[in-house]
């Protein structure tokens, strides 16, 4: 039987967690077949027991794990014959790094331009929960007082992303020759804010969108999502 993976949506039904993609990608490079379930942000703490708070979660068999890097861990334990996500215990404690960098330096720049775009796109169900979450979060301002003048805080994350560029100017992947795990993160962080953000981030001669055409085209297209828009 494929392995279950819950992942949270939007309205459209497009994927709504760069964590979910992240797993994702590490499924088809293990070549594990899956089907995804789709939730909203209310529905969450409701699967499994009600064990659980966020996503992803796979269910694979009688085992339910939590948490993309429980996950990732886990699918390289529980599938050693499969390629490995992991080669040694030194690359994951580089893409660990890495992914600490990422979520500070770019996830956290694109959740300030993107997140009235994240609560429009959300369930209807899910808008009062997530506005009220998320402003508490924001020191009591609303998420439009939160972006105004947002596209001032475009060239802070276009410099933040130097060292990738940096990386990629090298070799066609952060993996270098070949994608790693790192990849699938960035690439997961890429595809969470292509999905809904109403103002392109990367300029269109950005080197940056040769590395995500390669990444969304591995694994047969798999981050290839009709309507995304990346660039200006």
């Amino acid at each position: 039987m494929p392995i279950r993976l819950y992942e949270l949506v939007t309205t459209d039904a497009r994927a709504l967690s760069p964590f979910v993609w992240r797993i994702k990608y590490a499924l088809a490079h293990k070549g594990l077949d899956f089907e995804t379930v789709p939730v909203g942000f209310t529905e969450i703490p409701k699967l499994c027991g009600s064990r659980y708070k966020t996503v992803p979660i796979i269910e694979d068999g009688e085992t339910t794990v939590c948490d993309s890097w429980a996950i990732a861990d886990y699918l390289d334990e529980a599938y050693p014959d499969r390629p490995k996500l992991f080669s040694s215990p030194q690359e994951r404690a580089m893409i660990r790094f890495f992914d600490s960098w990422f979520g500070l330096e770019i996830m956290n720049r694109m959740f300030s331009i993107n997140v009235l775009d994240i609560h429009n796109h959300a369930r209807e169900e899910d808008q009062p929960y997530f506005r009220k979450s998320r402003e508490a979060r924001l020191g009591g301002k609303t998420l439009e007082q939160f972006i105004n003048g947002r596209e001032a805080r475009l060239p802070e994350l276009n410099h933040a992303l130097r060292p990738m560029r940096a990386a990629l100017a090298a070799s066609p992947f952060l993996g270098g020759h070949k994608p790693n795990y790192a990849d699938y993160i960035a690439l997961g962080g890429f595809l969470w804010t292509s999905a809904i953000c109403t103002m392109p981030l990367l300029a269109s001669d950005d080197k940056l969108n040769d590395w995500l055409e390669r990444g969304f085209s591995l694994y047969d297209n798999l981050g290839k999502v009709a309507g995304y828009p990346l660039s200006a």
